[in-house]
Parts: structure tokens; C-alpha cells; sequence
């Protein structure tokens, strides 16, 4: 399965038997077979019938809409799971103090783990920064070890910030030095880094949230992320060990120099990045996709299980079953 971005103004998407046809300006430019997709996303001034959105739907294929410049997501969403037991257990679950603060403690080492492996495999390599790094690396250690004797969401939350701000030290010791990154700052991004990696922590969010959706939980009630009016989060909860993903995606594109501070402008409204260096990134995006939803499907399937198993018995929520393991060892709301 794949996803197409659509970025282009003055766009007009139809249905035509099994395709997906695209039309300027009254002629037929192209078209796309409908599928092999499981994603659209659009942004501009694109227009869409609605014999096209209802097919989308029956398909099960979500639509994202990126909308001004600050590409807020709207999600258009297929038909649901129909498994709605499955949301009545979720919706229990989210008022256990024990479960949400087992979960937790299982989304934040999941995080901080896939951060510091990062940064290890980058050290191996990285003569010049091996010294700073090392620092990072020994802050997240502790920050881990830490993670199980936190007894309220606060601590957890105060820990998760704490490694945060050592594993953002040690990101940008391995960024160009002329993106000027001295560490996350959004809403609105402030420099080419943190512009990206709001595009991708958007995309990724847009990712959790369908494959949520499809499968039978709401990604409104989360167990981390507490309930906040608009904001999905238990798509928040998920894609927080995923955010390194991201993370070395951006890497690999500032350092390839197929994204330059060239492609981003900066204005009121934050930096953002130009419509050439959009359509570049969204290229490099599809392949990293991929493994995002692989991920996710698996996090997902865990937390239905974790779910499942805690509602019926009260068992506890281990942390291999909230996120992806890494492969290195460590030594020693969110746009």
C-alpha cells in the first residue's frame, strides 16, 4: 500500500471507475489506480467530488488535508472497525490510574530507549561529537533507569523532560551548523530543522490516528496524553517512540543536502518549508512511511492485546508491548 500527496493548485480529483483522475484547468492530466493506495494527502487549492470521497471511504482510505501554511491536518476517515467493544474497554481503561500510569511509564522508556539508540549508533561514527554524545547518552541512561520508580504522571512527565532536553543537545551537535538548531521549538517552527520536523511529527500524527481508527480505537482517549478538547491522544501516546524516526529521516535529508535552508522561508508565521523542497521531501517521505505504518500496525495490535488482557484480569502493561524494541544497547503535543 501507498500514499499520494497532492500538492498543487487548481487541481480537480475525480472517480473514474477504479482510478483516480486528475484534472486543470477542464483537461485530463493523469491518473492513479485507486488500489494500491491507502493514503491521500492534499494540500492547495485542490477540489474533490464526492462520488470520489465515497469511494475513498469504502476502500478505507483516509484523507488527509493540510490546510494553510501551517499545514494543520483535517482528517476525512473510512468506515470504522466494528468492533466497539473493543472502545468500551479502551474507555475504562482510561480512568484506571494503575493501568494509565503503567502504560505510560512504558511509552516514555520506549521513547527515551529508541532516542538513545539513536545517538549511540551515531556516536560509533561521529569522531568530533563522541565527547557530547557520551554526555547525552549517560543524562538518558539515568533518565531510563528512573522510569519505573516514578509514582504519579507528573514525575513521569517531568523525567520525559529531562531526557528531552539531553537527547535535543545531542541532535543538534549532529545537524549542519547552518540551520542554526539550538533544540525543538514549534507553533510556530523557528529554523529549518524544527520545520521539518513539525512536517514529519504532522504526518506521522495523521499515520496513528487512521491506523487507529481502523482498527476499532478511538484516538481521542489516550492513557499518557490526557484528555485535551481536539486533540487525539492516544495518537499522541503512540507516536512517541516513533518520533526518532522522523528525527533520522530529517538527518539523512540535511546532510544528503536534498533539503537546504535554500528551501525554507521565514516569516511571521514561522519557517516553512517552500513548495520545490516540499515536493522532495514528500518523495523521500513515501519509503519511510512505509515502515511507520508497519510499526504502528504493530503498536497497535500490542495496545488492543494490552487492552484486552487488562480488562479482563488487571495483568500489567509490559513495555515491549506499547512500542518497537530497538536493536542498540545504551550505555549506562508535539507538532
Amino acid at each position: 500500500m501507498t500514499s499520494l500527496y497532492v500538492d498543487r493548485r487548481g487541481v480537480t480529483l475525480k472517480a473514474d471507475g477504479e482510478a483516480l483522475v486528475f484534472y486543470e484547468n477542464g483537461e485530463r492530466i493523469g491518473t492513479v489506480p485507486l488500489a494500491p493506495l491507502a493514503r491521500v494527502f492534499l494540500r492547495g487549492d485542490v477540489t474533490l467530488s464526492s462520488s470520489l470521497l465515497g469511494k475513498l471511504g469504502e476502500r478505507g482510505i483516509g484523507v488527509v488535508v493540510l490546510s494553510g501554511r501551517k499545514a494543520e491536518p483535517t482528517m476525512l476517515l473510512g468506515r470504522p472497525h466494528n468492533d466497539a467493544a473493543r472502545r468500551v474497554a479502551q474507555y475504562r481503561l482510561s480512568l484506571d490510574a494503575d493501568f494509565c500510569l503503567r502504560f505510560s511509564r512504558a511509552i516514555v522508556e520506549a521513547k527515551l530507549r529508541s532516542q538513545a539508540a539513536f545517538l549511540a549508533a551515531r556516536r560509533d561514527s561521529e569522531a568530533g561529537s563522541r565527547y557530547l554524545l557520551t554526555l547525552t547518552l549517560q543524562r538518558l541512561a539515568t533518565s531510563i533507569a528512573a522510569v519505573d520508580q516514578q509514582p504519579s504522571m507528573a514525575s513521569l512527565r517531568g523525567l520525559e523532560g529531562a531526557g528531552a532536553a539531553a537527547y535535543f543537545e545531542g541532535f543538534a551537535e549532529l545537524l549542519p551548523a547552518r540551520l542554526h538548531f539550538n533544540g525543538r521549538n514549534r507553533r510556530p517552527p523557528r529554523d529549518p530543522a524544527n520545520a521539518l520536523l513539525s512536517l514529519g511529527y504532522t504526518l506521522l500524527h495523521a499515520e496513528a490516528v487512521l491506523a487507529l481508527y481502523g482498527a476499532g480505537l478511538d484516538p481521542f482517549i489516550g492513557f499518557y496524553h490526557a484528555l485535551d478538547f481536539g486533540r487525539e491522544s492516544l495518537a499522541c501516546d503512540l507516536v512517541e517512540p516513533l518520533r526518532v524516526e522522523v528525527d533520522q529521516h530529517a538527518l539523512m535529508l540535511f546532510r544528503s543536502e536534498k533539503l537546504r535552508p535554500e528551501d525554507f522561508s521565514s516569516t511571521e508565521s514561522g519557517c516553512l518549508l517552500g513548495k520545490a523542497g516540499r515536493a522532495r521531501f514528500y518523495a523521500e517521505w513515501e519509503a519511510l512511511a512505509a515502515r511507520l505504518r508497519k510499526l504502528l500496525a504493530e503498536s497497535i495490535s500490542d495496545v488492543a492485546n494490552a487492552i484486552s488482557a487488562a480488562g479482563a484480569v488487571g495483568a500489567p502493561c509490559p513495555a515491549g508491548s506499547v512500542a518497537p524494541a530497538t536493536d542498540a544497547e545504551v550505555d549506562g503535543d508535539d507538532f
